[in-house]
């Protein structure tokens, strides 16, 4: 749901990009047959969602939700973190979000034939229809998790959670600002150490 997220916290290159989002896509995946980099973006996606999801500032955001729509809180904040990711961008870059945006479809158009089938149909429709942007308005986040809703195989209360994301929001988005540039820097750091390790292994062959 924060593909957006993801791309950005990947490092400025297609394989790593490819691979930060196929992260979501990891079913019947076998790292061990995947290019290095690719792999390492899967392995950095998996760590950035791990950490997210024990973090004490996540958790007490997830706790705003009524204890009827709490169980789908985890989807509710990754679609606000994209949103509070696009409104606050230029904190976090100094890229232009539409320059960063376009540069992430072309690497992604043009590795569709190293996606597994079901990724390339979500990013043929992200791509088509600008799906990055979708969380701009509250009016897109609203859409996106009616239709998520529409989508879970069960009878769900997801439908209208916009009314709580409106009545929290600035809690919200206070708890996103507080969160992701500590995410930030534990990929930053992550990303380091591992460099590390490879080096001093590589070094005692």
């Amino acid at each position: 749901m924060n593909y957006l997220a993801h791309l950005f916290l990947a490092h400025k290159n297609e394989h790593s990009l490819l691979g930060n989002l196929m992260g979501d896509f990891t079913k019947g995946i076998s790292l061990g047959n995947m290019p290095e980099r690719i792999a390492l973006g899967i392995k950095n996606h998996l760590e950035v969602d791990k950490y997210t999801d024990s973090h004490v500032i996540v958790k007490g955001t997830k706790k705003l939700f009524s204890k009827e729509r709490r169980r789908f809180s985890g989807i509710i904040t990754d679609v606000l973190f994209d949103h509070f990711l696009i409104k606050h961008w230029s904190s976090f870059s100094n890229e232009k979000l539409n320059t960063f945006i376009n540069y992430s479809y072309q690497c992604l158009s043009g590795n569709m034939h190293l996606m597994p089938e079901r990724m390339q149909k979500v990013t043929t429709l992200m791509i088509k229809h600008n799906g990055l942007m979708l969380y701009t308005t509250l009016s897109g986040i609203d859409e996106a998790l009616n239709r998520t809703s529409a989508r879970i195989r069960f009878s769900n209360n997801l439908a209208g959670a916009i009314e709580e994301v409106t009545s929290n929001y600035s809690t919200l988005e206070q708890g996103f600002l507080e969160f992701f540039p500590r995410l930030h820097g534990h990929v930053l750091r992550t990303a380091i150490e591992g460099k590390r390790a490879y080096t001093k292994s590589h070094s005692k062959r």
